[in-house]
């Protein structure tokens, strides 16, 4: 029987800019892995710090008894100018996940598995984890695969009249830049072209 694994790197900090006053720093998740736990057997997706804020959060909330590792310490000195600090806080987001991919119990959530293998939004994944959208949380990952880019918003959504979600969505997509082209290069481990 093969032993199963599951490898995880965050690599490729890049900075986005969010509008022209704000910038964040967003990092790539790679997935490889044989485990029967994971829809897909490999996959890239995007993340920054403050999602992974929110992921802790929610696993914390949902494995009361479980003492979930801790973030990298989101200090008010942060600078995403100096390699350092990305460097630092890009090992504290790796060890986290490595923590997180250990334990069976945190495995079974589906909010990790989408924050991990689509580039859902966190108002995304609590929508299709509570089953209010019309893919499951298997589809959103099969689909995220083939389109390596974010769900686009349902058009039920919209007439719900989820504006406040909706403005949030579009914001940080559009904060991804050219969200196929970044998560697809990144993927294949070509060498980033812009020198930051």
């Amino acid at each position: 029987h093969l032993q199963e694994f599951v490898t995880v790197l965050v690599r490729d900090p890049r900075t986005q800019k969010e509008d022209s006053w704000h910038s964040y720093v967003d990092y790539e998740i790679f997935i490889h892995t044989n485990s029967m736990c994971f829809t897909r057997k490999t996959s890239c997706v995007r993340r920054r710090f403050r999602e992974f804020v929110w992921l802790r959060q929610r696993l914390q909330s949902n494995a009361v008894l479980i003492q979930l590792p801790e973030l990298p310490s989101k200090t008010p000195f942060f600078n995403m100018n100096n390699p350092h600090h990305v460097d630092h806080r890009r090992q504290g987001l790796q060890e986290f996940l490595e923590k997180i991919l250990q334990d069976t119990l945190l495995l079974s959530d589906s909010r990790l598995h989408l924050f991990l293998q689509t580039q859902l939004s966190p108002e995304d994944i609590e929508a299709c984890v509570s089953g209010q959208t019309k893919y499951s949380v298997a589809d959103a990952i099969h689909k995220f695969a083939s389109l390596n880019r974010r769900f686009p918003i349902e058009d039920e959504e919209r007439k719900k009249g989820k504006n406040d979600a909706d403005s949030d969505s579009e914001s940080s997509s559009s904060g991804l830049g050219p969200s196929d082209d970044s998560i697809s290069c990144g993927c294949k481990a070509s060498p980033a072209s812009e020198e930051s």
